[in-house]
């Protein structure tokens, strides 16, 4: 019986002192735990290093005696600056010289598209009555000028007869495509696939025409003369092309005798034109007339094949 008692009371003991040791290892750890949430000085060292880095900016790691470049700071707050100035000035310079140039080559090739439209139904007429009948203007072939800006200029189609105009060309070509399909449909030929190809031979043929006119000038040693002006010169011939065509529905042996009179009057026309317009203060002209007399024979002369060629319906 003794020994059991012995045996028992050490267990106990045992026991006892277990759970000592664990409450005071409890208590060890609620008060770490305590002082970490309460900011406590119980701190990881790797943490505290990286935000010593932090707060110094960095330059912990730095070594002490390192010097800061001058050059660089300078670069740094002035290179921008003077890159962003020296390309301002260079696209200002290039965009100005840019469009200086657009504007000299728009002003003397294309030339002011609304000055072609400056028309009225009185010059409409006397227009179409030079065209059609160069031979009974009894006026003056030169354009009037006028100051504009500090320069001379021409006075726009509605005061002057002799401008050029691109109400009467496109009207014209117009007529010309209208005629030629109603001609199609009076003799039964009539399809969108006639009518196109019509159309197609109009624009050809006035493109051939700039073309003729713009070579012509250039060999006489005119090269300045507006493009929208030649195109204008070359659209007149569809004003008598029209009428040729018109009367051939109703007669079809007309044809034969309208064309060829209104090609010597087209023809007539271009060359007074040429002449006395575009060619009136070259000097070449003067040294060369024999030789530009023939040009301006050949200009005409082409305007026979040419007509006949574009009033020729097919179909």
């Amino acid at each position: 019986m003794l020994p059991n008692v012995a045996t028992m009371a050490g267990s106990r003991s045992l026991a006892a002192t277990q759970g000592s040791a664990r409450e005071r290892g409890g208590r060890s750890t609620g008060k770490a735990a305590g002082a970490i949430r309460g900011g406590g000085a119980v701190q990881d060292p790797v943490v505290t290093t990286a935000a010593m880095n932090s707060n110094l900016g960095g330059l912990a790691g730095r070594p002490a005696n390192s010097q800061a470049n001058p050059f660089e700071s300078a670069l740094y707050g002035a290179g921008p600056g003077l890159i962003r100035s020296g390309l301002g000035a260079y696209s200002e310079k290039f965009l100005g010289s840019s469009s200086e140039f657009m504007q000299t080559n728009i002003t003397q090739y294309l030339s002011n598209p609304q000055y072609y439209f400056q028309v009225n139904s009185q010059y409409v007429r006397n227009k179409l009555k030079v065209i059609l009948f160069p031979f009974l203007h009894r006026g003056h072939w030169t354009r009037i000028t006028e100051p504009v800006g500090g320069r001379l200029s021409y006075k726009p189609p509605i005061q002057d007869i002799n401008a050029p105009d691109l109400y009467i060309p496109l009207m014209a070509f117009g007529t010309y495509v209208a005629v030629a399909g109603y001609a199609l449909g009076v003799l039964g030929r009539f399809t969108p696939e006639a009518l196109t190809l019509q159309f197609s031979k109009g624009l050809l043929g006035w493109f051939l025409q700039v073309i003729l006119i713009r070579v012509l000038l250039y060999m006489l040693g005119s090269g300045e003369a507006p493009l929208l002006d030649i195109v204008a010169y070359a659209g007149y011939g569809f004003a008598g092309t029209s009428l040729a065509m018109l009367a051939r529905i109703f007669w079809s042996m007309s044809y034969y005798f309208i064309v060829p009179w209104f090609s010597i009057c087209t023809g007539v026309f271009l060359v007074k034109t040429m002449k006395r317009v575009l060619l009136g203060a070259l000097r070449s002209y003067e040294r060369h007339p024999s030789r530009n007399h023939y040009f301006l024979l050949f200009l005409a002369v082409v305007q026979f094949p040419m007509l006949f060629w574009l009033g020729n319906i097919s179909g």
